[in-house]
Parts: C-alpha cells; structure tokens; sequence
C-alpha cells in the first residue's frame, strides 16, 4: 500500500497545468480525485512520511545545462564564454564522478541533500546566528484586543501550548492548502518546532529536541524564570497563567551579575560560546538553570519597550521589525527554537532559530496561535484573560553565579552582537493601494508579479542586474526543506529595460511581463519538483571537497553571491480552524508577515507577504557599512516601481 501511494505521490504533471487551463488532463483528474478521496479519511500529520517520495537527482547535464542559461543574464560575452569553458571542462571531466558518488547517497538516503545542507549551511557555520541566521515574524499589524502585556503573554502562552498538543497528537494536517487539491508535505519539521534548542560546539553545532517539556523560560526585567504549563493533569488555563506572568512583572527584580546580558553568549561567535558554555555551565546552578532554558517549551520574552504600526509614521515599524529581528543583543536566547516576544503594550511578534525549519511552518505556528488567541479566546471588557483560576503557579527564579572571567565573556559577545546590530538597516512597506485581488484579475501569478517588480527596483537602485534567490520548498519529498528559484532570468531582464524604455509601448511591455512570468512560473515549479539548480550544485561541490579535489568550474561559481535575496511568507495554513471567520475577523487577522537580515554584505534581504486582497507588505534589510545599498531607498524605488507596475494596466 505504501509503495502505491508513493507511486502515486510521484506524479508532478499536476503543477504543470494551470489554474487557468480548461483542458486539465484525465490523470491529473484521476490524482486530484485520489487525493481528495483520501482526505475524506482525515489522516494524522505524518501517515504520509513513509510514503512520500525521495527527493530526484536531476542529472548532470540539466543541471549545468539550466545554470548557464541562469548566468547568461549576468555576464558579458568574454565572461559567459569563460564560463561554457570551465563548465564543459567540468561536464567531461570531474562532474561525472562526483555524480556517480551522489547517485550512490541517494539510493542509500532519504534525501541526498537535507543532511549535508543542515550541517553545512547552518550548523558548522560560526558566525552568530543573531542577524544572520534567525529570522522574525509579526502578529497582527493593526488588531489588538489588550494592552495588558500579562494578559496577552497567558493567552499566547496558551495557544502555543495548544500547537504543540495537536502536534504531540498527530492532529495538524499533513496536507497543503491547495486552490484544487490537498497536497500531502513532509512534516518532519513539526517534530522540531518546541523543546528544541541549538546547542553550541567548538566547530559543529549540535541540535536538540526533547519529547517534552512542563515549562516555559522567561527573560522579564534582566531576569530568567522557569515558569510551569502543567498541573501534571492538564495544561494552565490562561488565566491562570496570566497571575504567574504578573508575578513576574510585578516582582522587585535585580538581575544577578551578569544574568541580565547572559544572552549575549548566544549572539555572538559560535565558538566563543561553546568555549564558555564547557568551561563556566558544565556543573552547578548554572548546568541547572542552562538546562531550564535550553529544554524549555520556548522562550517568552515580557519586553520593556513599546511597539505598534502608524501608517503616518514608518520608523515605528521600522523599529518594531528591527526589535523582533534583534531585540538589544542580550533579551533573546537566540539558540531556542523560537522566541515568543510581547511587547510593554501586548504586542506579540516571534524570532526563530533557523536550522530546524523553515518560515512556513513557523508562519502556520503563529497563524493558529493567532486565531485561537484573538478570536476563540479573547479577553475580557477590561483586557484581561478569561476566566477563574483554580491554582496558583509560582514561577521559579533561576540561579546563575557568574564571576568576572564569564562577565568578560559576555561583554566579548556582546561586543561582537552590537556591531551586527549598528551596520544593519531596515525598511518596512506595507502597500495598500491593491494587492492580490488586482494582481489575479489581470491572469498573471501574484507571486512572478511581485518578483518582476523587484527585479525592476533592484535595477532601478544599483542600476545593474544580479544573482537572484527566491526560496521555494521541496516539502513535496521527504525531508525536503528548500530550492532556489534563480528570478533574475532573460526573459525578466527584457522586461525591466523595456520598463526603462521611454521608447517602449505599453503593450510590448505587457507582453514581455507576461512572458517573465511565465518562465518564473517554470522555473518554481522545476524547483518544486526537484529539478532547481543550486542544491545539485551544492551537493556536487561538498562531495568535491570530501575527496580534496579542485575545480576550476567551483572555483569560479562557488559560493553563489545572491545580492537579491527574497522569500515569500505563506499564508492561509490553518483552513479547518479559519473556516466561519466573518470578514472582520479575517481583517483582524492580517498580518504583516516577517523578514530577515541581509544575506551579502553588499546586497539586498526582501521578504514580503500577499495578506488580503488590498495588501502586501514588504521587509527590506541591507547593510549600513555598504556603500552601495540603502533599505529606505530600495523602499522608496519599490513604491516607484508598484505604481508603475499598475499604470501598464491602465489604472494610474
């Protein structure tokens, strides 16, 4: 049965066929009815992980074949001719035995790529993970039904603490919300999101996951508690969560030496860190209260500042994002699965560790902590929680004895944290003038739209095209994680000259909009599928290595440089608990999505969400040390190129 479905599960020609094509095929007909037939039967959120397909190894030749026509763009004729050169060289020659060593892993493996991308990209890295590595998310952008910073920590608490019991029961659906058909993902992730942590070592980091957790850490005021979620019968109700959080706040706190910039450890150098950790957390009350933190539930943060969105005042959201995205350096434990932080004035918004998952199961995460907090709870007429508590919890103060030598320490981190934070700038949009209700009704993928109008701001701003990332998942495979979708393509670059064109008609540049999305739309659904460029190349470049072998072809290409970095934050994960919401609620709900800091030093981060008909809101993050980037002058290009992104359709 298992090796039907997988067989089944196989079938990719679906993606191929548009939502807008009548003449879908009778297989996909059959597929779709399949899987519809199957859902009927509502199975748990992993009935399909040993059924799903392995991840395919494309070969070789497409491979290079579809890296040169990604290049073209970028090079002038000597350079893509010195490119062919070393490519050819590699196609003949080592290639072909570096492939050999990959079809082997992936006929022994679940996923030829997964294990290597997660040491590699995240866990041997050594730089901090603050900036670099963890990104942020928002709760809602204008909604807020209390201030009562208490109130809304119990409530989110609560909710949190809800996922994960619908996670520990297999109760979160394996599939994804998709406009014709249910579509089964991966859901290893799941497993990862709570009472995991990243722990840090002298040259590989190691990731832990424990099978539970009766507690939650909290950093309130400098100071750390382990605060209790269980009666040993059942979960806290949220009432009664919100006495102990008042306890905290209302506490007279001194932080111990050093306990209140503690955190710093986990936001600087990687090795710094395990160094201090071995030396100074190995024994005593600081191994025990460590211990408290790391295998926590998560992390919730009582923050002492005040945020919100104005729409007549950017540099609010500006700060707000720039507060989720690093916090002071010393008030988030960056090593935590994620962090939970609410705001002096109940606003709640998360930072997440980056090596366990990826955006959209952290995205589905505050989708249904959001709707059960805001809608199905609420709070009372004068902002507090619900309810009568039936017990009293007293939140646990954790111990630390921290001489002069870790003082040192953290000020070293802390050092190093700070200059991270000074250099990067953030710039936040949220664009109201249409959104995807526009975008749909001219037939063209909201999606490829967006990325065609950052390809004509990023030219538009350094007045040159450059290597482009677009993340895309491979959850349709087991263990999959992400692919890059290459967006700066020929066939985007004729469309942002004829933009730039004064010459150009505006129907030839519909026309070449029309086509650049198209190709777009190839290029996401190739790596949907399994047939990107840069995992492969990935792949072949860390076998390369394992067998000390040069390269002229990696020597050149490798590692990419992505001056634009994107990613799009997905929406709508939580369909059985969103259904009956009035359009209110749904307005409550929207969310200005999240973002992270730039990925080069003299490049770009985007990331943008299309939240409601009427609304996309972008997140824009750059270096301030580079003197050829600005996030408020992208942003101020980005509306430019929006507005004339419309007038092509005659709407000014």
């Amino acid at each position: 049965m298992r090796l039907s479905i997988k067989f089944l599960l196989s079938y990719r020609g679906w993606m191929y066929q548009s939502e807008h094509d009548k003449n879908i095929t009778k297989t996909t007909k059959l597929w779709f009815a399949f899987l519809h037939w199957i859902s009927r039967f509502q199975p748990m959120l992993h009935s399909f992980q040993g059924a799903l397909p392995h991840l395919p190894l494309p070969s070789l030749d497409d491979t290079l074949s579809k890296h040169l026509i990604s290049m073209r763009p970028l090079m002038n004729d000597d350079e893509y001719n010195e490119l062919v050169e070393f490519t050819e060289k590699f196609r003949k020659g080592i290639g072909r035995r570096l492939q050999r060593y990959l079809v082997i892993k992936s006929w022994l493996s679940i996923n030829y790529v997964t294990d290597w991308w997660f040491e590699f990209v995240y866990l041997r890295q050594r730089s901090p993970l603050m900036i670099n590595s963890n990104y942020y998310g928002f709760g809602t952008l204008s909604y807020i039904s209390t201030t009562n910073q208490a109130a809304r920590a119990a409530n989110v608490t609560w909710a949190a603490l809800l996922f994960r019991r619908k996670i520990d029961r297999q109760e979160v659906t394996p599939f994804s919300i998709n406009p014709r058909a249910k579509v089964p993902f991966c859901t290893i992730q799941y497993e990862r999101v709570f009472n995991s942590c990243r722990l840090p070592g002298e040259e590989v980091d190691v990731f832990c996951h424990w099978d539970d957790a009766k507690h939650v850490a909290v950093y309130c005021h400098g100071c750390w508690f382990k605060l209790p979620i269980h009666t040993g019968k059942r979960l806290l109700e949220p009432c009664e969560l919100q006495v102990a959080y008042e306890k905290i706040l209302n506490g007279d706190l001194k932080p111990a030496p050093g306990e209140q910039e503690l955190a710093a450890l986990t936001a600087g150098e990687r090795t710094h860190w395990a160094i201090t950790r071995k030396k100074y957390f190995s024994a005593g009350v600081n191994k025990t209260s460590l211990h408290a933190i790391e295998r926590a539930a998560f992390v919730l943060i009582l923050d002492d500042e005040e945020v919100c969105y104005d729409p007549n005042d950017r540099s609010k959201l500006d700060r707000w994002a720039e507060n989720l995205l690093h916090g002071k350096a010393y008030d988030r434990w960056f090593d935590k699965s994620f962090n939970i932080i609410i705001s002096k004035n109940g606003r709640a918004g998360i930072n997440t560790e980056h090596s366990w998952g990826d955006a959209a199961v952290t995205a589905h995460a505050m989708e249904f902590i959001l709707l059960k907090d805001l809608i199905e709870q609420g709070y009372d007429e004068n902002g507090n929680t619900k309810g009568q508590p039936e017990i009293i919890v007293q939140p646990e103060r954790l111990q630390w004895t921290l001489d002069s030598e870790v003082q040192e320490r953290i000020q070293t981190s802390l050092q190093v944290a700070n200059a991270l934070i000074d250099d990067v700038e953030m710039a936040l949009l949220v664009w109201t003038e249409y959104g995807k209700g526009f975008i749909k009704k001219l037939k063209i993928s909201p999606d490829a739209f967006i990325q065609m109008t950052l390809q004509l701001t990023y030219f538009r701003n350094q007045t040159h095209f450059s290597l482009t990332y677009e993340a895309s998942m491979t959850r349709l495979y087991r263990e999959g994680r992400t692919e890059t979708v290459r967006s700066c393509t020929n066939e985007s670059c004729d469309f942002v000259r004829s933009m730039l064109d004064e010459n150009a008609s505006n129907e030839e540049r519909l026309r070449l909009l029309r086509t650049a999305a198209v190709r777009h739309q190839e290029l996401y659904r190739d790596a949907m599928c399994g047939k990107g460029i840069d995992r492969h190349l990935f792949a072949l470049y860390v076998v390369q290595r394992y067998l000390e072998e040069e390269s002229s072809f990696f020597n050149k290409i490798f590692p990419p440089t992505y001056l634009l970095s994107t990613s799009q934050t997905p929406l709508n994960q939580c369909d059985e608990e969103s259904r009956g919401l009035t359009p209110d609620q749904k307005q409550a709900l929207i969310t200005a999505g999240g973002g992270f800091g730039p990925v080069a030093d003299r490049g770009y981060g985007v990331s943008y969400i299309i939240a409601g008909e009427d609304q996309i809101s972008f997140h824009i993050s750059s270096k301030k040390s580079a003197e050829n980037t600005s996030s408020k002058g992208f942003r101020s290009d980005l509306e430019k190129s929006l507005r004339e992104m419309r007038a092509l359709f005659g709407k000014e």
